[in-house]
């Protein structure tokens, strides 16, 4: 029986630390799930995870990157005219005039939208 639980106990303690320390993995779900939601040009289950999330849009823009793309020109590639909207919205007008002349090569509905906010 003493044997049983020395033997038992270093695979519990793994198994507590593998699970309260990933953070890369909880990252990457993070940025899988915020990706979807942009494809799928569903702007209400991605708010509503940003929230959950406690996550601002400002602050995961320069650092999620969906198929090689940030947020924003990767909504106007997927034509997710909602999603790409809100993020014109929520990002900066000096982040916004950064990819003005991109955004309007691949949507002119978004490019537009994001000249008009940016000015």
């Amino acid at each position: 029986m003493k044997n049983n639980v020395i033997s038992i106990t270093p695979l519990i303690i793994l198994l507590l630390v593998t699970q309260f320390y990933s953070p890369a993995s909880s990252a990457n779900n993070i940025a899988t799930n915020i990706c979807e939601y942009v494809a799928a040009d569903n702007k209400k289950r991605l708010r509503s995870f940003l929230k959950t999330q406690h996550i601002k849009l400002r602050s995961i823009f320069g650092d999620v990157t969906c198929n090689g793309k940030n947020l924003l020109l990767f909504a106007a590639a997927r034509k997710s005219e909602k999603v790409g909207k809100m993020i014109i919205k929520k990002l900066p007008k000096k982040t916004l005039k950064l990819f003005i002349d991109e955004l309007t090569s691949v949507s002119e509905s978004l490019g537009a939208a994001a000249k008009e906010r940016a000015g």
